[in-house]
């Protein structure tokens, strides 16, 4: 945001249904957030919604790809094309996710990836950015390590650095870099394992009418940097959250919407109702384990206390 110029009384719209950074990002360069509804079959930003939200005041549109799916990207990349608006794809759980046969990350104009703990390939902290931008990518750049112009390491450089403007310390250590580095070799590898570890899944946990199962749309690829199912309702989403916990099955909601987190409540005076399908759906998720190296133990012992909480209720 700060590389396209995004600021104060620029809007941003994103989603509540995400990560908290997400909307944290808007207010970290003094835009503000407005937030839209998701459309249910992806979980990402309903392009309806997108429009309905635009004004003068619009500059940005941060869609978010929820759980390895990507989101409507293609009918929201034609809203901000029609609008003059920047597309900035919030793809931290996406990493080597694809629409309509692009990789994510080839069809915004800039796209962000997270390699943090539970992502598909991991750094421990930390992310990337990518865009077909030479403009974005020399700021982002610049950003980065200081504002520094230099074209050489900074610890290999024998010359005095040229400190074009104001910059931050965000530069990813060697040594995690090298992490990352050597996963990214692997990741079609990894993405094949948690593919194979979901079907798997999703056949036991099939039988459960009261279940909604995580599902690849028809020119989707589907990296299921997460596995989160639907349930009936809130009251058995919460019980089977507790059952599993009391096996010793960590599961997790992801997400609560972010503007019914007491900072923005309190910041901008959001009150529930205001985006209904986000609502919902943040009140029916509950994501299950899923890891690459999940043992047939595991995968057994997860879906048979899912069929225990069932056949016992």
């Amino acid at each position: 945001m700060l590389a396209y110029g995004l600021g104060k009384n620029d809007e941003i719209i994103i989603p509540s249904f995400s990560f908290i950074s997400t909307a944290n990002s808007v207010l970290f360069v003094d835009a503000t957030p407005v937030f839209t509804d998701i459309e249910k079959t992806n979980l990402g930003l309903d392009p309806n919604s997108i429009s309905s939200a635009i004004n003068s005041n619009t500059k940005a549109i941060i869609p978010m790809d929820y759980g390895g799916l990507s989101c409507k990207i293609y009918e929201i990349k034609n809203i901000a094309e029609e609008n003059n608006l920047v597309l900035i794809e919030d793809a931290a759980e996406a990493l080597g996710s694809s629409a309509k046969g692009k990789k994510n990350g080839s069809i915004s104009d800039c796209t962000i990836f997270s390699f943090c703990g539970n992502k598909v390939i991991t750094t421990g902290e930390g992310g990337a950015i990518v865009t077909n931008s030479k403009e974005i990518y020399e700021k982002v750049r610049l950003f980065s390590s200081h504002g520094r112009t230099d074209n050489v390491r900074y610890f290999n450089n024998p010359d005095v650095s040229n400190y074009s403007q104001l910059g931050y310390n965000w530069r990813m250590s060697s040594i995690t870099a090298a992490l990352g580095i050597s996963q990214l070799q692997k990741l079609d590898r990894i993405v094949e394992m948690r593919q194979k570890n979901a079907r798997e899944i999703s056949s036991k946990l099939s039988k459960f009418s009261q279940i909604l199962l995580p599902c690849e749309p028809e020119n989707y690829y589907h990296i299921y940097q997460m596995y989160t199912i639907q349930l009936s309702d809130k009251s058995t989403r919460d019980a089977l959250h507790k059952h599993l916990s009391n096996k010793r099955i960590f599961s997790k909601i992801y997400f609560e919407p972010i503007h019914l987190t007491s900072f923005y409540k309190q910041k901008f005076g959001f009150k529930k109702g205001l985006l209904p399908v986000t609502e919902q759906i943040s009140e029916l998720v509950l994501t299950l384990p899923l890891y690459p190296n999940m043992t047939h133990e595991e995968k057994e012992y997860l879906t048979s206390s899912i069929s225990e909480f069932f056949e016992s209720n």
